[in-house]
């Protein structure tokens, strides 16, 4: 196939960039920022001037460097707007036949996400004609994107909508919470901090099985969104003492209950996903790969 892969050099982009070229697809890549040695043109250029049609498009680049920026910089993730908005004018300009939109947990109501019990959020928990409040303004950017998305394929285009939850990796920026606490346990870091109360609970898949699923998706040409996790409820505590664990030692938990904190549960319903896909690393082997590297 033919791929246009955009945000090539984020975390799950690079990832799938892998895996397109083991399986000898050709990969056009291409970016954010021009000239970081993946490609020379910036996306939001490249959607508002090319007419090349790809078998493939995958949109992964996006405006987002974890809780901190979501909520600390609103209208540099809100740029995101414009950016897919012009991926799918782009789409439907050159009749490029299929797509895959990441949207994110993000786009779900925060109403659903509150202390108490959990509810596992499943895929008709948004109503895109009412879709009450999403997560900050990155949350606003998937929603809106979900439904241009709709719209990209009232025109043609078939687009995969995908929803993941909170992915992690080795080799994740260490803006985020999985890695920031792999990076701790490393250091052996004694006491341990943690955002908020630590009771928050986090879905977490690993980026190999966003990727399989990703991939599952379009094989089985599924439609509808979908969300892409475990099921799997883990308290940020529960996170520091799995990996505390891993590494050997025990140690204090410090609490910083004036850090960003985002919803308090963030748990999907995988059901959908598992009609597909089923994930193949759990969070404990997760943990031991990341603390390995």
């Amino acid at each position: 196939m033919r791929v246009l892969l955009t945000g090539a050099s984020g975390f799950i982009g690079r990832h799938l960039h892998r895996v397109f070229e083991e399986r000898g697809d050709a990969v056009a890549a291409i970016d954010l920022t021009p000239g970081n040695g993946v490609h020379e043109r910036d996306a939001l250029d490249y959607f508002r001037t090319s007419d090349v049609r790809f078998d493939l498009a995958i949109h992964c680049a996006a405006n987002v460097g974890g809780r901190a920026s979501i909520d600390g910089s609103p209208l540099a993730v809100a740029t995101n707007l414009a950016l897919d908005a012009w991926y799918f004018q782009w789409l439907v300009r050159t009749g490029t036949p299929r797509a895959v939109f990441f949207s994110s947990s993000a786009a779900y109501p925060v109403e659903l996400q509150q202390p108490g019990d959990i509810h596992r959020l499943v895929e008709d928990d948004i109503d895109l004609t009412n879709p009450g409040q999403p997560d900050a303004s990155y949350g606003l950017a998937k929603v809106t994107g979900e439904r241009l998305a709709a719209y990209a394929e009232a025109e043609g285009c078939r687009v995969h909508v995908l929803r993941p939850f909170s992915g992690y990796g080795e080799d994740q920026d260490d803006c985020y919470p999985f890695p920031a606490f792999i990076g701790r346990a490393k250091r052996r870091e004694d006491p341990f901090e943690v955002w908020g109360d630590g009771s928050s609970t986090r879905d977490w898949i690993h980026v190999s099985d966003v990727v399989g699923a990703t991939l599952a998706a379009i094989d089985h040409d599924v439609t509808g969104p979908v969300n892409l996790g475990w099921g799997r409820a883990t308290s940020f505590d529960q996170l520091a003492g799995y990996v505390t664990q891993a590494a050997g030692y025990t140690p204090r938990i410090k609490h910083l209950p004036t850090a960003p904190q985002g919803v308090h549960h963030r748990v999907c319903d995988p059901t959908r996903m598992l009609g597909f896909y089923q994930p193949t690393v759990t969070l404990e082997e997760g943990i031991r790969r990341a603390l390995d590297s």
